[in-house]
């Protein structure tokens, strides 16, 4: 059978919308309103400078080495296992440390729909149930996983969709919330500097679909799938954006309570205004339960193909029989998200203080994979120059450098500020920055802990091969 051309179900519509419920998160969409109007032109800069080159890079990588690893595969290609096991131990645990964000903050905008003064038990008691809810369905199968997948991104377009409509009508009505001049949208260093590594964040995810090449049709459709899931996530997020700050001034967007807030704004206090803040905040919640459907899917399968090749426990490896998913992966990643949620309930203050917090810390560990993903590219291209490329990102080595060299960039200055949002401002918040760095730091030491475990057990392996070798 052609390597390139498998017996899978997901076409380039069916990759698109994973793509689209991979990449595009309704759960940040206020923190990136909340840096203002200078918001707009803070996206556009980074999709040219960062989406597209990180798309072109992403489909040669996928189609020229296709497999269930993704990511994994491409780093140990490149740089060996032990990069490898770092790889994968960041990207698939970032799922667990994740998933207490986005759960929080359904719990908050549920609260804030249906139960206002909801406690904190509560709330923490929803986003448990919701974990093991996403475990369950990650668990039963694939197909019932891309089918979630395909209404959560779908979902998310509709209630971005209504964001900026609602916006555009409800400046038309009432005049704009916020100053959309030319000079207000331009790219500025001013407060809401702390959340611009929330835009780089938004738009990371497009390679997750290169772990599903067991279900495509033809992994030629990669890059088409690749590229109409940015061009679409690209118009959304602006859209979105947009709609918020026409209708909410910056100042009054929460993270968590915003889309609920920006929707009573847009559609009133009226019967029929109520139900659609009801509908379209429903749909909202239920796009949070899609992004960690898809990620969990995504990242589990690259974790278990690495404990397979005996670089993560055993236990990680472990697949179901009946409908082989990797329930190993799935399971872990849910105990690690209920510990920290209820770690995190126990020290934070506010619903907002919860989320940003918990986000950060993830975000850290999850961009940190990135940060071997492009290198891996370089040295691929040098390396193996020769393998026949499907798709192929235009130019000599110098375009190839210079891309890679800034999508570096763009990751390393969101990890820093992450962990230290007032570094434009030369001052440090140890309050909130030494949580998350000692968070991310001991997340580095476990991984660097199972890395010395993956290497014994590899030289233990080699040795048994070279005796029984000997032997025969």
């Amino acid at each position: 059978m052609d390597a390139q051309v498998s017996k899978g179900k997901m076409g380039v519509t069916s990759l698109a919308l994973f793509s689209l419920c991979a990449v595009i998160v309704v759960d940040t969409l206020t923190a990136s309103a909340s840096i203002g109007v200078s918001s707009i032109g803070w996206w556009l800069v980074t999709l040219v400078i960062f989406v597209i080159p990180y798309g072109l890079i992403t489909s040669e990588l996928g189609t020229t080495y296709p497999g269930d690893g993704g990511i994994y595969d491409w780093v140990k290609k490149a740089f060996g296992y032990k990069w490898a096991v770092r790889t994968t131990w960041f990207y698939w645990i970032n799922v667990g440390l994740w998933m207490p964000a986005v759960y929080i903050m359904f719990a908050g905008m549920f609260a804030e729909l249906f139960a206002p003064g909801l406690s904190l038990f509560w709330q923490i008691i929803i986003c448990i149930a919701l974990t093991w809810l996403t475990i369950w369905i990650c668990n039963v199968s694939v197909d019932v996983g891309v089918w979630v997948t395909n209404i959560g991104a779908i979902l998310k377009i509709t209630v971005i969709s209504v964001l900026g409509f609602g916006g555009f009508i409800y400046a038309a009505k009432h005049g704009v919330a916020n100053e959309f001049s030319i000079s207000a949208m331009m790219p500025s260093l001013d407060t809401g500097v702390a959340f611009l590594p929330a835009l780089v964040f938004n738009l990371m995810g497009f390679e997750l679909v290169a772990t599903m090449t067991k279900e495509m049709k033809d992994v030629r459709d990669m890059p088409k799938s690749i590229f109409l899931a940015a061009a679409i996530t690209a118009f959304l997020y602006v859209f979105g954006t947009v709609g918020i700050l026409m209708a909410l001034p910056v100042q009054d967007i929460g993270l968590v309570a915003g889309i609920i807030d920006t929707l009573r704004k847009l559609f009133g206090t009226g019967l029929f205004g109520q139900s659609m803040v009801y509908v379209i905040g429903t749909m909202a919640l239920l796009t949070f339960i899609g992004n960690m459907v898809t990620w969990t899917m995504g990242a589990s399968r690259a974790a278990a193909e690495a404990a397979c090749e005996g670089e993560l426990p055993d236990t990680v490896a472990k697949m179901s029989e009946k409908h082989d998913t990797p329930i190993g992966a799935n399971n872990i990643t849910g105990i690690l998200s209920t510990v920290v949620i209820i770690a995190y309930a126990i020290f934070a203050q506010s619903s907002d203080e919860l989320f940003w917090s918990v986000f950060a810390f993830s975000s850290c560990i999850f961009l940190l994979p990135y940060l071997f993903m492009f290198p891996s590219y370089l040295k691929l291209r040098v390396a193996d120059g020769d393998r026949e490329r499907p798709f192929r990102v235009p130019g000599g080595m110098g375009v190839q450098w210079l891309l890679s060299i800034v999508c570096f960039l763009t990751i390393a200055q969101a990890v820093v500020l992450f962990i230290f949002p007032d570094l434009f401002t030369l001052s440090v918040d140890w309050v909130y920055s030494a949580p998350v760095l000692i968070g991310v730091l001991l997340t580095v030491g476990i991984g660097e802990y199972l890395l010395t475990l993956a290497v014994k057990k590899k030289a233990q392996s080699e040795k048994t091969v070279t005796y029984e070798e000997h032997t025969a």
